[in-house]
């Protein structure tokens, strides 16, 4: 692997909930204005901020015993990010065992747009509405680097988490444009067919949830990740991404020589 110190640290979050067609997942559609993935089909998340690692977080979050500091601060990340994209929260009352309500989570809509312009930050989010982010709902999925021919590289980790019942989930107009609740094969299969743009990752890590019969079994099988780090493999005057065997996505070489 890369040296970690030329990567960004990314997080992203996949919510799923169990439908007649097997799982769905909710998504975004990138602006086209934004440098990574502009205009393409994806998972909340971005890039971890500072605040993210605040060290008196760890106080406000449920099951942390044996996850790192850097560990949670990528929960926090994905857990803000999926606030401020769709508007779903991550988070229970203080003491509570279930996530906070859809009519609590309009009390805080304020917060979302704050946090869109930069002018919040997680823990002052905890103290001042009493708040533990729910770390210990979210399952570790996956973790890819960008190759290393790219220019703008990120480390990002992936996660899973059944969705909140009564949270709607909607985009925020600003860094994603549209939303859609999708099972993984109809958005791969709308990606064939050229009406949807999904990123290698992404459709790497749709075809991985389109495996799992409902949420149950897709949060089972969290754990054990391989770090994937997408190589070039020349074969005549084709050029294909290739991912590590091990991995467990199969074989998958993606046809980039237009992309050259």
């Amino acid at each position: 692997m890369s040296d970690s110190g030329n990567l960004i640290a990314a997080a992203t979050v996949m919510i799923v909930r169990d439908t007649d067609n097997g799982p769905e997942v909710f998504m975004v559609v990138r602006h086209h204005e934004i440098d990574f993935a502009s205009g393409a089909l994806v998972f909340p998340g971005g890039k971890v901020d500072a605040g993210d690692y605040a060290s008196d977080l760890r106080d406000h979050c449920s099951g942390t015993d044996g996850l790192s500091d850097h560990e949670i601060a990528m929960r926090i990340a994905s857990i803000r990010e999926s606030f401020e994209e769709c508007g779903i929260l991550l988070a229970r009352e203080k003491g509570q065992d279930s996530f906070i309500s859809a009519a609590r989570l309009a009390e805080l809509e304020d917060w979302r747009s704050r946090f869109n312009k930069g002018e919040a930050d997680m823990l002052s989010f905890a103290q001042q509405e009493g708040l533990d982010f729910a770390v210990d709902a979210l399952g570790y999925f996956a973790r890819w680097i960008t190759p290393e021919m790219m220019k703008k590289r990120f480390d990002t980790y992936f996660y899973i988490v059944r969705a909140p019942e009564d949270h709607i989930g909607l985009h925020d107009g600003s860094e994603s444009v549209d939303s859609v609740w999708i099972t993984p094969q109809q958005a791969m299969d709308e990606a064939d067919a050229g009406t949807r743009t999904v990123i290698f990752p992404t459709r790497m890590n749709l075809q991985k949830l389109a495996e799992r019969k409902d949420v149950d079994e897709a949060l089972a099988k969290c754990g054990d990740v391989v770090t994937v780090q997408p190589f070039i493999e020349v074969d005549g005057d084709k050029r294909y991404l290739r991912i590590q065997a091990d991995a467990g996505y199969g074989d998958p070489r993606e046809d980039i020589t237009r992309g050259l």
